[in-house]
C-alpha cells in the first residue's frame, strides 16, 4: 500500500507543478483536466499521510515493546499498537476505494431526457412523476434544474421533458437512473379499480462541453419558429424558438424555453452535443469490452431498471435486487439511499476487478 501511495504522490507533486506552468494554464482543456486530477489525488494523498503516520506509530510501538525494559512504556505502547492497527485497517479499506479508476465523466452536469412509454396517458402522468421526483431531489442536494423542453401529455404530466441539472458531482450520482422505469397502479381513468403497468424512459448524457465534443456546424440546420403553448404574447409571435437538425444523425433537437433565440440556441446545442457525445461513448465501450462501464451504471435504454408498486407501496431496483417499502417518500424525491446501494454495489464490482492494481 505504501509503494502504491508514493507513486500517487510523485504524479501529485508533478500535476501541482503542472498547473502553475503558463503554457498549461493558456490550454484551457489541459488545465481543467489537471484541475481535476489535482483534486482527486489530494484527498488521496492527504489520507495516505494519514495512513503513514499509523504506520510509523505501529513500528514505534513494536520497538519499544521489544525492548520491554520500561514496563508502564510497554503497556502504553500495546495500547498504541492497538489503536494504530485498528486505524491502518479502516484507512487500507478507505484507500483501495479511493484507487478505483473513476468516470472521468462523474463531475460533469448532465442533461436528463424523460419519456413515457408503454401505457398511454397514464405514462406521460409517470413521466411527470419522475420529473418532479428529480426535481425535489436535485433541489435537496443543491442542484440547479433548468428545463430545456417539454411536450406535455393530454391528461398531465410529459410525453416528454428534457432538463439540464448543475452541481457538483451530478453524472456521477445521477448515472445510475437511466433505463426503463415501470409503475403500477390504478389509472386514475380506470372506472373498476384495474391495476395497469406503464412505463416511462430516464435517460443520463454527461454534459459535454466544447472541448469534449467538437460540434461541425456545417452538419447542423437552425430552424427558427414560433413557440407554441402557454407563455406570454411575444413568446407565440416572435421567432425565439430553436430545432436543431443534424445531417449525420438525423437527430433533432428543440428548445422553446426561453424568449431569447440566442439562449434556445445555446441550450439546444448544449443537449445535442452531450447526446452525440454520449453516441461516442457507447462506441468506445463497445469496441473495447473490457473497458464496459459497470452494469448497475451501463445506461442500457431498454433494460428495466426498476419497478414503483403503489398497491403495496413498494420500489424494486432490479439490478441488485433492493426492495423498499417507502414508495410516498421516494417517489418525492427521497432517492439517496436507493443511489448509495448503486453505488456501493458498483464501488464492489469494480473493486474486485481492479484488486490486482492495489
Amino acid at each position: 500500500m505504501l509503494e502504491k501511495l508514493q507513486i500517487i504522490k510523485q504524479r501529485f507533486d508533478e500535476v501541482n507543478d503542472l498547473i502553475i506552468q503558463p503554457d498549461i494554464i493558456s490550454d484551457q482543456q489541459r488545465y481543467t483536466k489537471l484541475m481535476k486530477e489535482y483534486k482527486d489525488l489530494k484527498l488521496i494523498v492527504d489520507k495516505g499521510e494519514i495512513y503513514k503516520e499509523a504506520t510509523d506509530n505501529v513500528t514505534e510501538a513494536e520497538e519499544i515493546i521489544a525492548d520491554g525494559s520500561d514496563a508502564e512504556m510497554v503497556d502504553m505502547a500495546k495500547m498504541q499498537l492497538e489503536e494504530a492497527k485498528e486505524t491502518i485497517e479502516k484507512l487500507e479499506e478507505e484507500i483501495r476505494f479511493m484507487l478505483i479508476p473513476k468516470d472521468p465523466d462523474d463531475a460533469k452536469n448532465v442533461v436528463v431526457e424523460v419519456r413515457a412509454g408503454t401505457g398511454g396517458d397514464e405514462a406521460s402522468i409517470f413521466a411527470g412523476d419522475l420529473y418532479r421526483m428529480y426535481s425535489k431531489y436535485c433541489s435537496d442536494k443543491g442542484w440547479r434544474v433548468d428545463v430545456v423542453s417539454q411536450s406535455d401529455g393530454t391528461s398531465g404530466g410529459f410525453k416528454e421533458i428534457i432538463f439540464e441539472v448543475s452541481g457538483e458531482d451530478v453524472y456521477g450520482t445521477l448515472k445510475f437512473e437511466a433505463g426503463v422505469h415501470r409503475v403500477q397502479r390504478v389509472p386514475q381513468t380506470e372506472t373498476q379499480g384495474r391495476v395497469h403497468t406503464s412505463a416511462a424512459t430516464v435517460m443520463v448524457l454527461p454534459e459535454a462541453e466544447e472541448f469534449d465534443y467538437e460540434l461541425d456546424m456545417t452538419e447542423v440546420r437552425i430552424e427558427r419558429t414560433t413557440s407554441t403553448g402557454p407563455g406570454g404574447q411575444s413568446v407565440n409571435t416572435t421567432y425565439s424558438a430553436i430545432k436543431l437538425h443534424h445531417e449525420p444523425t438525423g437527430m433533432i433537437v428543440s428548445c422553446q424555453d426561453q424568449k431569447s433565440s440566442h439562449k434556445n440556441l445555446e441550450k439546444a446545442l448544449k443537449v445535442l452535443r452531450s447526446r452525440l457525445y454520449d453516441l461516442e461513448l457507447a462506441k468506445q465501450q463497445a469496441a473495447d469490452a473490457e473497458k464496459r462501464k459497470s452494469m448497475v451504471s451501463s445506461g442500457d435504454r431498454s433494460a428495466k431498471i426498476r419497478t414503483y408498486n403503489y398497491p403495496q407501496g413498494r420500489v424494486t431496483d432490479h439490478r441488485i435486487g433492493l426492495t423498499l417499502y417507502d414508495l410516498s417518500n421516494i417517489i418525492n424525491g427521497d432517492i439517496q439511499k436507493i443511489i448509495d446501494e448503486l453505488m456501493l454495489a458498483e464501488n464492489t464490482e469494480l473493486l474486485k476487478a481492479n484488486d490486482d492494481l492495489i
